[in-house]
């Protein structure tokens, strides 16, 4: 499909059509009934993604924007994108509270108010929208300094401050931790986190699931990436002392870290690298599929053989333990080659899911059908 391009500078905005060459769809293995299509291409390394009230999705591009996509005429393709922010740093992270646009770089986090009032009523002489400071006090280190964003029911901003190494340990407590922003206060909800790049609150619990990246160079096979269960503030999930289950770092494990170890609700695989989560909150889907969580595997990058690279769903139980996981949507990796890189998934209003693949550049959309 050939694709038109209006660029209006005034405005940072783009107009576009899809065009489903850039990434062949056939080679992707879905659940029965499901379909998936590109809701929007032509991007730049997407990652976390939010849905304003009027429809609106906003997405943090990691090499320095974040914009804003339009699906005006509801075919479920994104038909214009207009840049909100830009000349950040590693801005990846993306959350909407009471119609304020949050969104991060690696040592700052900012907003935008009312940000579809904005998009709805600029006119000839617009510019950029106003961004407020709202954190600026943060590490600024590039290893792992990727941010994910959530606000809870109650509008606190939770967000990650992932390790600056591989391994190791750090005079800053801000590192390798989950924290709140509350009242100018930051609290910390979850400590001893290599690199989480993706946590949700359970729709009926409210309880803080996320996933932690695994250490690298103790071969192809260990330690395991995790999914992990916040149920009080403050526990300790175990890095750098310990990773996974039972596997005792070599450096650090036989220091007594002062701390009970929280141990992962679910091994996710050496290397997997996991980033994005959702919880299914819709009505499209399967009705088994309420409340299952849906995480992006990103892919390994040090491992003798490719492993991840998919969207896995995983079911609970009413406790909140895992009753299974499985594939959800496969077929990146094939023959050691790689076609897309999953980054990050979400629901939308409507009951579809959208995934950003910040290899392929583009946001796929997921639907479902009893006839598909």
């Amino acid at each position: 499909m050939k694709i038109f391009i209006l660029l209006i500078i005034n405005f940072y905005i783009i107009f576009f059509s899809v065009s489903i060459s850039s990434q062949n769809l056939n080679d992707l293995v879905l659940e029965p009934g499901f379909k998936i299509s590109i809701f929007a291409d032509n991007l730049d390394s997407p990652r976390q993604m939010a849905e304003g009230k009027n429809g609106t999705i906003f997405v943090g591009e990691r090499n320095g924007q974040v914009i804003a996509l339009i699906d005006s005429d509801k075919n479920g393709q994104a038909d214009s994108k207009i840049i909100v922010a830009n000349n950040l740093t590693y801005s990846t992270g993306v959350s909407l509270f009471d119609g304020d646009l949050y969104f991060s770089e690696i040592s700052k986090i900012w907003k935008i108010e009312n940000i579809e009032q904005w998009i709805s009523s600029y006119n000839s002489d617009s510019g950029m929208p106003k961004k407020i400071l709202v954190i600026d006090n943060l590490p600024n280190d590039k290893w792992h300094g990727w941010k994910w964003l959530k606000h809870d029911q109650d509008g606190n901003l939770y967000f990650n401050v992932g390790a600056p190494c591989n391994v190791c340990l750090s005079d800053n407590p801000q590192f390798a931790s989950i924290l709140k922003f509350n009242n100018d206060d930051l609290v910390y909800v979850a400590k001893g986190v290599r690199n989480s790049v993706g946590f949700d609150f359970h729709p009926s619990s409210n309880q803080l699931f996320f996933t932690d990246n695994g250490r690298d160079w103790l071969g192809d096979d260990s330690p395991s990436c995790e999914l992990n269960r916040v149920d009080f503030e403050g526990q300790f999930f175990g890095f750098p002392f310990k990773h996974a289950s039972a596997v005792m770092d070599p450096e650090f494990g036989k220091m007594n870290s002062g701390y009970d170890f929280i141990d992962p609700i679910l091994e996710l695989g050496a290397h997997v690298a996991p980033t994005g989560v959702s919880f299914y909150n819709g009505t499209m889907f399967p009705k088994q599929m309420q409340n299952n969580l849906f995480v992006a595997l990103h892919g390994s990058w040090n491992r003798s053989t490719k492993v991840g690279y998919k969207l896995i769903r995983v079911e609970f139980d009413e406790q909140g333990n895992v009753v299974n996981a499985k594939d959800f949507v496969s077929g990146w990796l094939k023959n050691e080659k790689v076609s897309g890189r999953p980054s990050a998934p979400m629901i939308k209003k409507d009951g579809s899911l959208l995934l950003s693949d910040d290899k392929a550049n583009v946001i796929y959309r997921i639907t479902y059908s009893e006839q598909a």
